[in-house]
């Protein structure tokens, strides 16, 4: 994020910050069995959205594109949904990482399915 607080329009800039804080919320969490195979799935899903959008940049075509997009798209989804699963163990400042961090992952899900509506 930048000093005003606004958040980079650059999407592989703002993708790549999203898999960053994810892990350092990570490394913040108590330490369970389902804290860590949780964590292993949301670190995966977050990575991957840029990852497959940078993919998406390098097409080969328009199909490969879209197929890229909906990628990113979908594992932003999969991102809240693992975001969701780990336990803070009723730690209000985790619990505000985490809806922050599912806040962001659905902001990008929108944006990517605005990308897919658009390529269409």
């Amino acid at each position: 994020m930048t000093e005003t607080n606004k958040k980079p329009y650059d999407l592989e800039k703002r993708t790549y910050e999203f898999a960053k804080n994810v892990r350092i919320f990570i490394k913040k969490l108590p330490r369970t069995v389902s804290n860590i195979e949780d964590s292993k799935q949301v670190i995966r899903s977050s990575g991957s959205i840029g990852a497959n959008y940078i993919e998406a940049n390098e097409a080969l075509g328009k199909k490969d594109f879209n197929m890229r997009i909906k990628i990113s798209r979908k594992e932003a989804k999969e991102s809240i949904f693992w975001l969701k699963l780990i336990d803070v163990n009723n730690n209000e400042e985790l619990e505000r990482e985490r809806v922050l961090l599912s806040r962001e992952a659905s902001e990008l899900t929108n944006i990517f399915g605005a990308i897919v509506r658009k390529s269409a």
